[in-house]
């Protein structure tokens, strides 16, 4: 499918349609924050925390989520 048939086929959807697949679209993209986030668990930057909570469950540190 084109984008000018997408484009065309968002032009017949209702107004409750195109408000459904605006708030979809909205969830799809990652934003800043998410992206960010990979950029910083790809280089590294939270091994020392998850380090942390690996040997903090081993200690038995932890109890369980409510």
């Amino acid at each position: 499918m084109s984008l000018a048939e997408i484009q065309s086929a968002i032009e017949t959807l209702s107004e409750r349609e195109r408000c459904e697949l605006a708030v979809w679209l909205q969830n799809w993209q990652p934003d800043e924050w998410d992206r960010q986030m990979q950029a910083d668990a790809e280089t590294g930057k939270f091994d020392a925390l998850i380090r942390e909570a690996d040997e903090a469950y081993r200690r038995g540190d932890c109890r369980p989520f409510p």
